[in-house]
């Protein structure tokens, strides 16, 4: 049973869903419960180790330059997860059942061998790189807070904070050119990006909050979550017996 606690002369029902700081996704960006906006960027990797003397000097200065350049804050966020190769064996094995050479089945069997030992040994990682853009509406603070003040908000919960749809286009708009800067900073890098869409930062958040259960269950898209509203037609509703039943 959930327990209840006054906070401002009002009763908040504690739970997961209000530990959240996300409020709504939507076109492709992420509302935040403070009214703020997040866009989340998926680069790919560079073998800095690989790369010349000169090349490397190239990229830390493309990279200083990048950090410079920017008059707002980045979330740099590295995700490491295990991969599962069971379903690529399995996979294999149908490939070696069906293959009717005997020398190809045997090269085929110890490769599945090979493959199946290196993931009892050790775990096979992937990493991914996102960038996160935020935006923070402007705040008119016509009173300065003291240090106590300051303290005692940030220890209540998160307000939700409505954001209407013309503040959202406005606000959306902002950071797409936020989001447009950080890219082509990142593409000087020869790092090629990716704006995640909103099913996909819906799966991205799914997987983080939820790891071991998304191992094994997959989201559905999100269009099929969606289901057509019924509005009240135009006239006067027919009054009387139904069709076909008895008078």
């Amino acid at each position: 049973m959930a327990t209840q606690q006054p906070i401002s002369g009002a009763q908040t029902t504690k739970s997961t869903q209000n530990s959240l700081l996300i409020s709504e996704i939507k076109d492709g960006v992420v509302v935040m419960r403070d009214g703020s906006l997040r866009s989340v960027i998926l680069g790919s990797a560079i073998n800095f180790d690989l790369m010349s003397p000169q090349e490397q000097g190239s990229i830390e200065y493309a990279y200083q330059g990048f950090i410079n350049a920017l008059h707002f804050p980045i979330q740099i966020v590295i995700k490491s997860q295990k991969i599962d190769l069971d379903p690529y064996i399995d996979k294999l094995k149908n490939l070696r059942n069906e293959q009717a050479n005997e020398l190809l089945g045997v090269l085929m069997e110890d490769y599945i061998g090979n493959i199946k030992a290196l993931v009892e040994e050790v775990n096979i990682m992937d990493k991914q790189f996102y960038v996160v853009v935020p935006y923070f509406p402007p705040v008119d603070v016509k009173h300065s807070a003291s240090i106590v003040t300051g303290i005692q908000a940030a220890l209540r919960p998160t307000p939700t904070i409505s954001v209407t749809e013309e503040q959202f286009r406005q606000y959306k708009t902002e950071l797409a050119n936020r989001t447009s800067q950080v890219s082509s900073g990142l593409n000087q890098m020869g790092i090629r990006s990716i704006n995640l869409g909103s099913q996909e930062l819906i799966d991205l958040y799914y997987s983080w909050y939820n790891p071991e259960v998304a191992a094994g269950e997959k989201l559905i898209d999100a269009q099929q979550l969606l289901t057509p509203v019924v509005t009240k037609g135009d006239g006067v509703a027919p009054k009387g017996p139904l069709p076909g039943s008895p008078v």
